[in-house]
């Protein structure tokens, strides 16, 4: 039988698939202090042009944050980079060196050593001890290329630099199966220091084996913002139970997850020092708007997906529930093929909120069970502005017209509503439809 190998789909040639290359940024608002870079190593078998070291790095220590996979199998970068930020209290950051093409997962102590070795290089060139994150991506089970990725660390800190395609570099280095690079930057004011223009950049990969906590993903963002180190875990955790903890493509966990921030203060003013202040209000919640556009990128990129679809779970009786039923919604593979065939089926969309919370002890708040399905109601939200289709009314079955359904069910995006009536919460969650090519993708990653 003739195996099919899927290359490297970003950026081969500094091009991407048509209906993706709108997603990539000409130009970009990028913060001050930080130099980028991306750099060919050959790290995965097979690949030949593609970039596959991406470097970060701030002129001056930043403050840091990072949040890490739940997997039990964490990857050794994520072990690594959990104890330098422990241990240096989310101070004196500088950099991160990232590798895609091999995880550095599953691989004992000489995994650890590896990834410490990535740091201590990059440490040394930065000329600023235990400074470094460090983040890989790629193969699981596989020992790194240790001795080319070291070589070439000092490639990348002489190439670094900070016009928007050093930063595009970057973006495209850390990519796997990701189709385009996803970079973001925007600028942003915060009350205090209303003459200042303060800017954050962010780039993320991720295609498949995405589901919380967190996806398979790796994500950097940098700010010229001087936030200080005691509010940047919460604040960053805040952005990604919205953004990064929000999307599903296939229902998988990784390794090797990682959401980093670093905030430098570059651009000056007064420094952050509690999320209450109107500052850690204002800088939180653009963090939060900035994370969850970035993380939609992913969505759009999933393997094979075809459909970028919205389930948003309203008037439900807990927080807690609305995150459960869409999640459950948005990792069905019913729902997702339904989707990919262009089949209108909501009987699969409540079929999947029905069980999502039937373990124990029943999920009853103030008395009240949180699905009632006399309760219920779902209805496709069309994307061109036009009135909703409604498919079920309070447990009641709606006269559908197939035409308009087949027609809703047809876009690029679409947002599916489901409405508990049993309080006043809300959750949203972002998924696409899983196609013929997810498995194609999926079942020639590693041969």
């Amino acid at each position: 039988m003739k195996s099919v190998r899927r290359a490297y789909a970003s950026s081969l040639n500094g091009t991407w698939p048509a209906s993706k290359a709108k997603y990539v940024p000409t130009s970009g608002t990028y913060p001050k202090g930080y130099t980028a870079a991306g750099v060919f190593v050959g790290i995965k078998h097979g690949n030949t042009d593609k970039l596959d070291l991406a470097l970060l790095s701030s002129d001056r220590p930043a403050a840091a944050a990072a949040v890490f996979t739940k997997n039990k199998f964490q990857a050794a970068p994520v072990t690594f980079s959990r104890r330098l930020l422990d241990a240096r209290a989310n101070t004196g950051l500088r950099s991160v060196i990232v590798n895609s093409g091999c995880a550095n997962a599953v691989t004992g102590t000489g995994g650890l050593e590896d990834a410490a070795a990535m740091a201590s290089t990059t440490d040394r060139h930065v000329g600023a001890p235990d400074s470094t994150i460090v983040m890989s991506t790629g193969v699981i089970g596989q020992r790194l290329p240790i001795a080319k990725i070291v070589d070439h660390i000092p490639v990348a800190y002489l190439k670094a630099g900070d016009s928007h395609q050093h930063w595009l570099d970057c973006a495209t280095a850390i990519c796997t199966t990701d189709t385009f690079p996803k970079l973001m930057s925007r600028s942003f004011k915060l009350p205090s220091s209303p003459g200042v223009e303060y800017r954050i950049a962010g780039m993320t990969k991720g295609a498949g084996m995405l589901a919380p906590n967190m996806a398979t993903l790796l994500t950097i963002l940098a700010t010229d913002a001087p936030i200080a180190p005691g509010i940047m875990r919460s604040v960053l955790q805040q952005a990604v139970d919205c953004s990064f903890n929000s999307i599903t493509i296939d229902g998988d966990t990784s390794t090797n997850d990682t959401v980093a921030l670093l905030a430098n203060g570059a651009a000056g003013g007064t420094e952050v020092t509690s999320e209450q202040s109107e500052d850690g209000r204002a800088f939180s919640g653009m963090l939060t708007d900035f994370a969850a556009d970035l993380a939609k990128y992913i969505v759009r990129d999933g393997e094979g997906a075809t459909k970028f679809v919205t389930i948003r779970v309203v008037d439900c009786a807990s927080l807690d529930s609305a995150r459960t039923i869409a999640r459950s919604i948005a990792r069905s593979p019913l729902v997702k093929t339904a989707l990919y065939g262009n089949d209108a089926n909501w009987g699969r969309i409540l079929c999947a909120a029905g069980y999502a919370l039937i373990s124990p002890p029943g999920h009853l708040v103030n008395d009240v069970p949180e699905i009632v399905p006399e309760r219920t109601s779902v209805s496709f939200i069309p994307t061109d502005g036009s009135q909703e289709l409604k498919l079920l009314v309070n447990g009641e079955p709606e006269e559908v017209n197939e035409a308009r359904a087949g027609q809703i069910v047809q876009a690029t995006d679409l947002e599916i509503l489901v409405k508990l009536g049993t309080g006043d919460k809300s959750a949203v969650h972002w998924t696409c439809d899983i196609s013929h090519d997810y498995v194609t993708i999926n079942g020639d990653y590693r041969t």
